[in-house]
C-alpha cells in the first residue's frame, strides 16, 4: 500500500501541525484542564475558523469532503501535542449523521456548536450491545439508563447515544439539555472533563439502521489516530531528552540499552500507522473494514501503551513527575488504551469477527 498523503491531506497536516504546535503550550494545556468545560475553547474556535473541524464532513455539510482519512490526519497532529480539544467525539458524531443522510448543521463544521457521543457504559460489555433502553412513546422514542464517561459533554448541544430497543441496538440523537437528562462531572485518566449521563425518559430520535456500527467504526479509527500522534510525540520527547542528558561523559542516547528501547518504540509506531491506514483505506472505500478496524484499535491499545510506558521509563525519575510534559502523553496513551474496551476486549471481538 502507498501511505503517502495526497496534496489535500498534506495541507491539512501542515496547517494542523502549525496551529497545535503554536497553541498547545504547557501553560494553555494546564489552564484548559482546570477550566469548567475541560478544554481549550480558544483553540477549538481557531480550529473551526480555519476549517479543520470540517475536513472530514461532506461539502453538503460545509466540510471539505476528506472523510475519515482527513479526520485521522487532524487527530494525529492533535495527539502529538496532547491538545485538550474534543475533536474526535464531535467529528465522529457529525460524520456519523452525514454518513446516514441526516442533516448536519453548518455550526458543527465551524465549531460554533458541537455534538458528542455516549457509547460506553459501566458494565463490562461490548459497546455494540448497550444496556441503555429505548422505548417508543407515541411516534417518538424515550431513553432510560446510564452512559459512562461521555467525552467532553459540557457545552455540547447534542449527544449520540447507543441504546437497545425492541428492534435491537441502535443510535439515538438527543439534546444534551433535554428533559430527563442529568449529568455528573467525572475527570478521566487523560484529565478530560467527562460526564456520566443518566437518562430518565429522555426524548430522542432514532437514527437509521447501521448508524451505531458506523459510529463505533469511526470512533475506533479516530482513537487509533490520536494514539499514533501521542506515541510519536512521546518518542520525540524521549529522543530529545536522551540526546541532551549526559552520564559517564556521554549522552544517554549513545547507550545501547536506551537505543534498543527507542528502536522498539519506533517499530511499534510504524506498526500502529500501517494498521491505522489499512483500516482507513477500507473505511473510505466503503468496503468491509470490521476486522481491520479492530486490529488498528487493538494495536493502538497494546502498542501505543507500550510506547508511552517505555518513554516514561527512559525519562528516569523525572518521567513520573505529573507536571513534566511527557506525563500527559502517558496519561493520554493510558486513557485511549481503555476506551471502548481495552486490548483484551478488542481481541475477543476480533476473534469473534474472524
Amino acid at each position: 500500500m502507498d501511505f503517502t498523503l495526497g496534496e489535500e491531506l498534506e495541507a491539512v497536516r501542515d496547517l494542523a501541525r502549525q496551529i497545535f504546535t503554536d497553541r498547545a503550550t504547557q501553560a494553555r494545556i494546564k489552564d484548559a484542564e482546570g477550566s469548567e468545560r475541560g478544554y481549550d475553547e480558544g483553540l477549538w474556535a481557531e480550529l473551526g475558523e480555519t476549517g479543520l473541524l470540517g475536513v472530514a464532513l461532506p461539502e453538503s455539510a460545509g466540510g471539505a469532503g476528506l472523510g475519515a482519512a482527513g479526520l485521522a490526519v487532524l487527530l494525529e497532529e492533535q495527539g502529538r501535542t496532547v491538545a485538550p480539544v474534543p475533536v474526535w467525539p464531535a467529528v465522529v458524531a457529525a460524520l456519523t449523521l452525514a454518513s446516514h443522510g441526516e442533516d448536519v448543521p453548518a455550526a458543527f463544521a465551524d465549531g460554533t456548536s458541537r455534538p458528542t457521543v455516549a457509547l460506553e457504559e459501566f458494565a463490562p460489555a461490548d459497546p455494540a450491545a448497550p444496556r441503555c433502553a429505548a422505548v417508543r412513546d407515541g411516534g417518538n422514542w424515550v431513553l432510560t439508563g446510564t452512559k459512562a464517561a461521555v467525552p467532553t459533554p459540557f457545552g455540547a448541544s447534542h449527544v449520540l447515544v447507543s441504546a437497545v430497543s425492541p428492534e435491537g441496538p441502535g443510535l439515538f440523537l438527543l439534546e444534551a439539555s433535554a428533559a430527563g437528562v442529568a449529568w455528573e462531572r467525572a475527570e478521566t485518566t487523560g484529565r478530560d472533563a467527562a460526564g456520566h449521563l443518566t437518562l430518565d425518559g429522555a426524548p430522542a430520535r432514532a437514527l437509521p439502521d447501521g448508524a451505531l456500527a458506523t459510529a463505533l467504526r469511526l470512533a475506533r479509527v479516530s482513537l487509533a489516530a490520536v494514539q499514533v500522534g501521542v506515541a510519536e510525540g512521546a518518542l520525540r520527547m524521549a529522543a530529545d531528552y536522551l540526546s541532551g542528558r549526559e552520564q559517564f561523559g556521554r549522552p544517554l542516547a549513545t547507550f545501547q540499552a536506551a537505543q534498543h528501547q527507542l528502536a522498539d518504540c519506533y517499530i511499534e509506531i510504524d506498526a500502529l500507522r500501517v494498521c491505522l491506514w489499512h483500516a482507513l483505506s477500507l473505511v473510505d472505500a466503503g468496503e468491509d473494514a470490521e476486522t481491520a478496524v479492530l486490529v488498528a484499535k487493538w494495536w493502538s491499545d497494546e502498542g501505543g501503551l507500550n510506547v508511552v510506558h517505555r518513554v516514561q521509563h527512559l525519562h528516569g525519575g523525572i518521567g513520573v513527575d505529573v507536571d513534566y510534559p511527557v506525563h500527559r502523553h502517558f496519561l493520554w496513551g493510558k486513557q485511549i488504551s481503555g476506551t471502548l474496551g481495552g486490548a483484551s476486549s478488542d481481541l475477543e471481538l476480533l476473534g469473534a469477527a474472524l
